[in-house]
């Protein structure tokens, strides 16, 4: 008796809340969101938005990316960023951009965006482009050189990296499905944490000395 009682008032409860589970809209509720990257206000997926008449009517366009990063770094590459913290216009909508420059040799080393698949064309030059399967495919590696208007797709959370094979600078655009795909470079992450990952733990994983741990960490030292 009292198990039906339970049951009844959970069935109560349900049906008054159903209207206001059912209230969520997955879609829209307006034609833009401009993102305001000053607003202190909570949110679960995005920033709070504008007030439209503070939004300004640029916020649809950006030249960003018709500016060459500046690939005199220890990767010989350079990422310039278009998501929604360099252009507040993409907010909620699930899109942006990246623009990557590499330098003759220089590499967009491996990497990982948990957040977004993406997809690539390649400008100018010619990029060694890699992407590493997971354990269940047997850490294959997809592998191709990919030439001036050739494009590529990377699955979301996959390992990718992008060298660049020719003797002559090379860019590529790149979009996602995803305001903030985020990023996690794997050398940087492995040597550079904050805090350190232990050396042990290192020495273990890698199957190497713990002074080759110390040393790959002085590589990375300073988050860089």
């Amino acid at each position: 008796m009292g198990y039906s009682k339970n049951l009844g008032a959970g069935l109560f409860t349900m049906l008054l809340l159903a209207p206001a589970i059912m209230a969520t809209d997955p879609d829209p509720l307006q034609d833009f969101c401009v993102a305001d990257l000053d607003g202190k206000a909570v949110s679960v997926n995005g920033h709070t938005c504008k007030p439209m008449s503070e939004a300004g009517d640029d916020f649809l366009f950006s030249s960003k990316l018709t500016k060459a990063g500046n690939t005199s770094t220890p990767n010989g590459s350079a990422v310039t960023e278009l998501d929604v913290a360099e252009w507040p216009g993409t907010n909620t909508l699930g899109v942006s951009m990246n623009r990557v420059d590499f330098a003759p040799g220089g590499t967009n080393p491996p990497h990982i965006h948990p957040r977004a698949t993406e997809i690539g064309m390649v400008m100018k030059g010619e990029l060694l482009v890699g992407i590493l399967g997971s354990f269940d495919s047997g850490n294959k590696l997809y592998s191709r050189v990919v030439r001036a208007g050739e494009t590529f797709v990377i699955p979301r959370g996959l390992m990718h990296f992008q060298f660049n094979v020719g003797k002559t600078e090379a860019y590529m655009v790149v979009s996602f499905n995803s305001q903030n795909p985020g990023i996690v470079f794997v050398p940087l992450t492995l040597f550079g944490s904050n805090p350190p990952i232990p050396t042990p733990v290192l020495t273990k994983a890698l199957r190497v000395e713990a002074g080759v741990v110390e040393l790959l960490k002085s590589k990375f030292a300073g988050g860089s």
